[in-house]
């Protein structure tokens, strides 16, 4: 197997903890943060609370770390990445893109594993259809000052957007991922994994963050439950309309099984809100709130806990 030179974009939550993961392996880990956590990580390398409950930490020679406020990509650097993994929030997605096209090779491949709907679209527009895979994960994580906490096992599904098998480049890097305990799966219709994954980050991330609750938690009160279920519902209406079919018994059982594994997470919109951060709800209720309006089918409970997250957004600059 080659060895493969993996540049991940964003070092949140996610991107921490793929950082993490993949630091044990054979890859070349480039990792692309701002300001103080591109510091951080350069001077006091990773430190990752993992979902068993140990705690491992990672110095930072393991890593090329790249501070995209201040440093244009090294000479040496550029067009030389295999993988771009893109993991920043969905409203940097122009300027994540923009670094991908300059660190990845001729022949390299974009993964965005955001949340929200668009990305790899705007991905193939900047770099070629060819060269980006759909993505979606379940893993659960967040981040304080000094550490990621890997908060849940999920998996990573990929898969072309042109329906095409994967390469043997992709198997590498499929293979990789399954080595680092990511559970990788390929899939052959990645465009309604996307949506799937889209419809369960509606029914937990504005729910949660509205609330303070942590995920699991949302089984436990039946209240806050069958309004997850039903904004979630009313979503995959848009979905279907759209001819992306999905079944409602199923996308309740993957939702039961994703709060399981992350019971203990506070999800990332939560965690944006009491950051005083943007969240990401326009590229998920906004979303379907749009194409509902396109397509002449009301939203309203995703245009409420949009207009909810909008005003506490709005709040916390005053």
């Amino acid at each position: 197997m080659l060895i493969l030179r993996i540049a991940i974009l964003g070092i949140g939550s996610i991107g921490g903890m793929l950082l993490g993961a993949l630091a044990d392996s054979d890859a070349e880990l480039i990792a692309v943060s701002r300001g103080y956590m591109a510091s951080q990580i350069s001077e006091r390398g990773l430190t990752l609370n993992t979902p068993e409950g140990t705690v491992e930490h990672f110095p930072s020679e393991l890593f090329t770390v790249i501070d995209s406020a201040s440093v244009p990509i090294p000479i040496h650097l550029a067009n030389s990445c295999d993988f771009t993994l893109i993991c920043g929030k969905s409203h940097s997605t122009p300027i994540l893109a923009q670094l991908a096209s300059e660190l990845l090779s001729k022949e390299g491949i974009a993964i965005s594993l955001q949340n929200g709907l668009g990305h790899s679209e705007y991905l193939s527009k900047k770099i070629g259809r060819g060269n980006v895979l759909g993505c979606t994960i379940t893993h659960g994580a967040w981040r304080d000052i000094n550490s990621v906490h890997w908060a849940g096992r999920g998996n990573i599904i990929l898969g072309s957007l042109e329906g095409k098998s994967p390469s043997p480049k992709i198997n590498d890097f499929i293979s990789l991922l399954e080595s680092s305990n990511l559970s990788p799966m390929w899939s052959e219709d990645i465009h309604k994994e996307i949506w799937i994954k889209l419809l369960i980050n509606i029914a937990i991330n504005p729910i949660c963050a509205v609330t303070s609750l942590r995920n699991g938690e949302i089984l436990l009160r039946n209240n806050i439950w069958n309004q997850s279920c039903s904004t979630m519902l009313e979503a995959s209406i848009i979905a279907n309309s759209l001819g992306i079919d999905i079944d409602s018994e199923d996308l309740i059982s993957k939702l039961k099984s994703v709060i399981k594994s992350t019971s203990k997470n506070r999800c990332s919109m939560l965690q944006d809100i009491m950051n005083g951060k943007k969240t990401e709800i326009d590229s998920l209720c906004g979303e379907i709130v749009s194409k509902g309006e396109s397509l002449g089918i009301p939203t309203p409970l995703n245009a409420m806990l949009y207009t909810l997250i909008k005003g506490i957004e709005d709040n916390s600059k005053v």
